[in-house]
């Protein structure tokens, strides 16, 4: 079964540029992609199309069973409660703690205070932080403040997870511990989407890996063709 397709996908921008040019791939539920290029393929381009920051020129994406050309209004964050998002700078609320920052996607959607609560302690455990339940952002290391972010975009259990550079500006042993949680996902639910430009990670992890350039898809490359 799909949960992501895109299908002749293009994006131009006013001013003649063209951040994507006819996309077309499809992802299954349950799988991690990597989608990788130079600065300026249409990586992020991509992933703001998904999450309905934007919307494509040309062509067709369907999330699930749905056009997402056919998302329109009040639909839009409805849609967005089934896309997580996981930002390389956090946008971590800094006047609020751990726990307020990781319950606010499932505040804003109405959830009962008595199951934000259940929530957020299961998935501050579940990421190591339950010990900083109270702390502020700014007290917590590079990591601590990536994994916030994380846990916050998966409360909501979303059926897609899409993550741009998660491990940017972190170190070679915490992105290995990131990209460890995100591989332990599917089993859980939840399809992941990272955007990254490490190769050397990209070969060990073993997953799919979409190679964009000049807004064109150019390579789908298979796990087993990725040489250590």
């Amino acid at each position: 079964m799909s949960v992501l397709r895109f299908d002749n996908v293009s994006k131009h921008y006013p001013g003649g540029h063209q951040a994507l040019a006819d996309v077309s791939f499809d992802m299954a539920q349950g799988e991690m992609l990597f989608v990788t290029g130079h600065s300026g393929a249409g990586k992020s381009t991509l992933l703001r199309l998904i999450h309905l920051s934007e919307r494509p020129t040309q062509g067709t994406i369907v999330f699930g069973e749905r056009n997402l050309q056919t998302i329109r209004g009040r639909r839009v964050p409805l849609h967005r409660r089934e896309v997580g998002v996981v930002y390389q700078d956090h946008r971590l609320l800094m006047d609020r703690s751990v726990a307020e920052n990781i319950a606010l996607p499932l505040i804003l959607c109405g959830t009962p205070r008595g199951e934000v609560g259940k929530r957020v302690y299961s998935v501050l455990r579940r990421m190591g932080l339950a010990h900083r339940e109270k702390s502020l952002p700014s007290q917590l290391s590079a990591g601590e403040q990536q994994r916030v972010g994380i846990a916050r975009a998966i409360i909501g259990e979303p059926r897609l997870l899409v993550a741009d550079e998660p491990t940017g500006n972190l170190d070679p042993a915490l992105a290995a511990e990131i990209m460890t949680l995100f591989a332990e996902m599917p089993e859980r639910g939840t399809s992941v989407l990272v955007v990254s430009h490490d190769l050397p990670l990209l070969k060990r992890m073993r997953k799919r890996v979409l190679v964009l350039d000049h807004g064109r898809l150019v390579d789908d490359i298979a796990p087993e063709d990725l040489a250590e």
